[in-house]
């Protein structure tokens, strides 16, 4: 399996920015760490071996990158305030230099975005925020409510990366139309101490008649020996 690593100064950050890519073609998928991960953290936890197949097949082309959590929502010695700046900071990141490349490379027009536990917190709320680049959203678990690191302060920065708010006031057809035409994938299950999160994101989207799929699974809990089930699955669902 082709492996290549990737650094490079982001201005959005104002430092050097790093990146792990798994193969030579197939349709792009953005891989998130877990909190607190890095870009590392996906292949030495086993979830790139698990989908080995289906990235030397070139099915599929996985983008690894960094993480800063521990400066944003986990950063507790800034002002929650500057912790959402700074999510929103490496959101750009994202936005204007991962998901240009992986499209570039692969000559697709859509990628997907994909995240295990507090990875299908970015991989969903990057989706829904810009749905217009996104084809598929994979999150294993995830877990997408942001409150809990703001410590009661909220602003429209936190509201706006906060999908269960503002998910059911979204209204304006051009969103609504892009989402409906995404694949979503909610894995979870009855171990899964964020099932209930993933219950309650599928009855949002339900109530907004938009379509997904949420896999429930008997005996998954939240670990990696879980999401090296789940995810080979849902990159098999990917259609080019």
């Amino acid at each position: 399996m082709h492996e290549q690593h990737v650094r490079w100064f982001t201005p959005h950050l104002s430092r050097e920015f790093d990146m792990l890519v798994f193969g030579h073609g197939g349709y792009p998928v953005v891989l998130f760490p877990t909190s607190l991960g890095r870009y590392y953290q996906n292949k030495d936890f086993g979830l790139i071996g698990s989908v080995a197949h289906l990235v030397e097949a070139g099915a599929v082309k996985i983008y690894c990158p960094d993480g800063i959590d521990e400066r944003s929502w986990y950063n507790k010695s800034i002002h929650p305030a500057d912790r959402v700046r700074t999510h929103m900071a490496y959101e750009q990141v994202i936005l204007h230099e991962v998901v240009p490349r992986a499209q570039h490379e692969c000559g697709r027009g859509r990628v997907a975005m994909a995240g295990a536990s507090f990875g299908g917190y970015h991989a969903v709320n990057f989706a829904l925020r810009h749905p217009e680049l996104v084809g598929y959203c994979l999150s294993l678990s995830g877990s997408f409510d942001i409150r809990s690191f703001l410590d009661g302060y909220y602003d429209d920065n936190a509201y706006f990366n906060n999908p269960v708010d503002y998910l059911p006031n979204l209204g304006e057809a051009w969103f609504l139309e892009n989402i409906r035409r995404m694949g979503i994938i909610l894995g979870t299950g009855d171990r899964d101490p964020c099932r209930d999160r993933n219950l309650h994101l599928s009855h949002l989207l339900d109530a907004k008649g938009l379509p997904h799929f949420l896999d429930d699974r008997k005996w998954c809990g939240h670990d990696w020996n879980y999401w090296r089930d789940m995810f080979p699955h849902y990159l098999s669902l990917i259609h080019s």
